[in-house]
């Protein structure tokens, strides 16, 4: 079901929501930790097929899931499907905040009031509403908090991505101040921001042209794929592991950023 190699015993019977997970590095997310035991809520907007398929190959597999539905730009339906992960899943232990898009590529010069609330509630507002719904199920164990960011949040993008960008270090800042207000009520949490990973998400907003100028960039010579960032969310999920990371941001983007 996973191709992530270890056993981490700690996250059996554990309950981690990954909102958008039908495809790409969720759905690989969704299958490793299904894989480690972990009761795994795969939440999904329209890719309901993926979704479907997603679940179908972690029950066979023996693992346990549940599918959520949500439009993540709105902020009462989300919140509400929040709730209703929590409840499914027998509470909360942790959450990934990985849903979010390019939703266009557009330049700053050109930019709309429309561009700017569709990307920002996306990429943004909804962390904020996933992490305050989820934060009173996780305070009650201690848990974790996972937010997925961009190499486009320290490099300023390129390519009419600059709002997606900022929108992703919005997020990279959220990591930090929520890090410091949560680790008070045993919640961890910390951040993971890949570089060019070959995911619907490029099919959707780059053109080859654009990815073979990105892989330019990247010192290892190849652009990622979703299950290399896997390793990096697991570990950062690990009490036993990352147990004093707090407030962090990991990096994977084979060497393209080294700040």
């Amino acid at each position: 079901m996973s191709n992530f190699p270890y056993t981490l015993s700690e996250f059996s019977g554990k309950s981690v929501l990954i909102t958008g997970a039908s495809t790409g590095i969720g759905a690989a997310l969704a299958r490793a930790f299904a894989a480690q035991g972990a009761k795994v809520g795969v939440h999904y907007n329209s890719s309901r097929d993926a979704a479907e398929t997603l679940a179908g190959e972690i029950r066979d597999a023996g693992g346990t899931v549940e599918l959520i539905q949500a439009d993540a730009c709105d902020a009462d339906a989300f919140g509400r499907a929040i709730e209703d992960a929590a409840g499914a899943l027998g509470g909360l232990h942790g959450l990934i905040n990985n849903a979010g898009g390019m939703v266009r590529r557009v330049p700053y010069a050109e930019a709309t009031e429309k561009d700017y609330e569709e990307i920002m509630d996306l990429n943004a507002r909804s962390i904020i509403t996933a992490s305050r719904v989820a934060f009173p199920h996780l305070k009650k164990q201690g848990g974790f908090v996972i937010n997925t960011t961009s190499v486009a949040a320290r490099n300023g993008a390129g390519g009419g991505a600059g709002m997606y960008g900022s929108s992703k270090a919005f997020v990279s800042n959220v990591t930090r101040g929520m890090a410091k207000e949560w680790i008070g009520h045993g919640i961890r949490v910390n951040a993971v921001a890949p570089g060019v990973i070959t995911t619907p998400f490029h099919e959707r907003y780059s053109t080859r042209e654009q990815l073979d100028a990105m892989l330019a960039t990247v010192p290892q010579g190849r652009l990622g794929v979703a299950e290399d960032c896997v390793g990096a969310y697991m570990f950062l999920a690990s009490d036993a592991l990352a147990g004093y990371i707090i407030g962090q941001t990991i990096e994977v983007n084979g060497g393209q950023l080294m700040p």
